[in-house]
Parts: C-alpha cells; sequence; structure tokens
C-alpha cells in the first residue's frame, strides 16, 4: 500500500473549485516534486493530505489512515506528517531550542532530560547545531528555515510536506535550505514539495507533479518529464520559469 492515496480529490471554496478529481499516490521513500502556476491548487492539495483543509469530494488517506473520515484524529495524524511553510513560524520569545521541543515535549511527553539532546541531533542534521541557544531574531531567513525543517523533523514524522519553502528567502539563502533537503532525500524522507526551484526539482525528486487548473495535468520521473514536457501547458510553464 502506498503512504499517501489521494482519490478524486474535490476542494471547493464557496463556488470555485480548486482541486477538481485529483489522484496521486505517494511510496514510502519517494520525492515528489509539485509544480504549476499560482493558483493551480498545489498548495490546497498538500494542505489536504494532513487535514489542514477539509475537502469536498474522494479521499485522502496516509498509511492506511482516511484523513478525512470524521472519526480520525488529525493531532494523531499531524505527529506522522510533518509540514513547513514559506514563513517560518517560529516563536519569536523562545530560543531555537525550545522552539524545537516544544511539541516532543507537550505531543510526546519526551522527558526534559532528553530535549537537548533531541534538539542538537536534528539541528545538526540542517547544519546549525551551534545556533541552539539562539533566539530567532538572532538568524538569517535561511537559518529560522532550517531551524523550522529541524522542529517537524523533531518529531520523527513519516512524511514531510513542504509548501513554497524558499520563496520567502533572499536567493543567496535559498541553496542552504534545498541542500537540507537533498540531505533528507539521501536518508530516505518521504516528501511532498510544492516549489519553484526546477533545477532542484530535477536533481532530486523521482517524480514531478504538474498542477493546471485544478488538476494533475502530466506527471512522470522528474528530469524526463522536465526535459520532455508532453503537453504544451507545460512546456509554457518551464519556459516562463526558466527564463
Amino acid at each position: 500500500m502506498s503512504l499517501v492515496e489521494l482519490t478524486e480529490i474535490v476542494k471547493r471554496y464557496g463556488t470555485h473549485t480548486v482541486l477538481n478529481g485529483v489522484s496521486l499516490a505517494v511510496e514510502k521513500g519517494e520525492i515528489i516534486a509539485i509544480i504549476g502556476r499560482s493558483g493551480s491548487g498545489k498548495s490546497t492539495l498538500l494542505r489536504c493530505v494532513n487535514g489542514l483543509e477539509p475537502i469536498q469530494g474522494g479521499t485522502v488517506r496516509v498509511d492506511g489512515t482516511v484523513v478525512n473520515d470524521p472519526a480520525t484524529d488529525l493531532r494523531k495524524l499531524r505527529q506522522h506528517v510533518g509540514i513547513v511553510f514559506q514563513s517560518f513560524n517560529l516563536f519569536p520569545h523562545l530560543s531555537v531550542e525550545k522552539n524545537i521541543t516544544l511539541a516532543p515535549r507537550v505531543v510526546k511527553r519526551v522527558p526534559a532530560a532528553e530535549t537537548r539532546r533531541l534538539a542538537e541531533t536534528v539541528l545538526s542534521k540542517v547544519g546549525l547545531a551551534e545556533k541552539i541557544d539562539a533566539y530567532p531574531d538572532q538568524l538569517s531567513g535561511g537559518q529560522q528555515q532550517r531551524v523550522a525543517i529541524a522542529r517537524s523533523l523533531a518529531m520523527s514524522p513519516q512524511l514531510m510536506l513542504f509548501d513554497e519553502i524558499t520563496s520567502a528567502l533572499d536567493p543567496e539563502l535559498v541553496g542552504e535550505v534545498l541542500k537540507v533537503l537533498e540531505e533528507m532525500a539521501r536518508d530516505g524522507m518521504t516528501m511532498m514539495l510544492v516549489t519553484h526551484e526546477i533545477g532542484f526539482a530535477r536533481r532530486v525528486a523521482n517524480r514531478v507533479v504538474f498542477m493546471h487548473e485544478g488538476r494533475i495535468w502530466e506527471q512522470g520521473p522528474a528530469a524526463a518529464t522536465l526535459a520532455a514536457p508532453r503537453t504544451p501547458e507545460l512546456e509554457t510553464f518551464l519556459s516562463a520559469v526558466l527564463h
């Protein structure tokens, strides 16, 4: 069974249909890059995976759990599904260590004696071990985003969702965040990421999913699909973002 199974997802805001019958399966260890214009439904799709957006039709399954079943405990589900947004959402009044260990302490009841070690472990994964006692306003945007990733990793998720996590960063900081994702890919983390970084998608993703007008318009192995689009819509999109 696939780790993520989306079947005929329909999402509407009032009369506006944002997702129109989207089906997608993600295998364990797979890295899926979701690309497309603004308004094509990419971010909404990601938010449906962990139940942040209710759906009006279809089924979302994560590791066998039906996310859109009213009986599903979404808080429990989200312990296994990390999500990182373009805004870092760190607590400004808490140190990096406290930002990272808040959820493991409260949700997983990780003993206080172990939390420092947990923070050190995940910070070393994102190359920021020396910033454990810093506060968010002492960090660059790229460093804050890496802390946000470390915070998700501290919950030992099975699946990570990334929503345009480099789009709010200065260009010179984008590389340091993408490098962290490449490391996670090497460690076998299952990832779904909405991104404009086409070069990164080509290099790291197993599969690219191109969304257009609320549907999956085209998908396939990343390098091949991006090198030779089968639809004029993807070709037009790539020529716009690559120039």
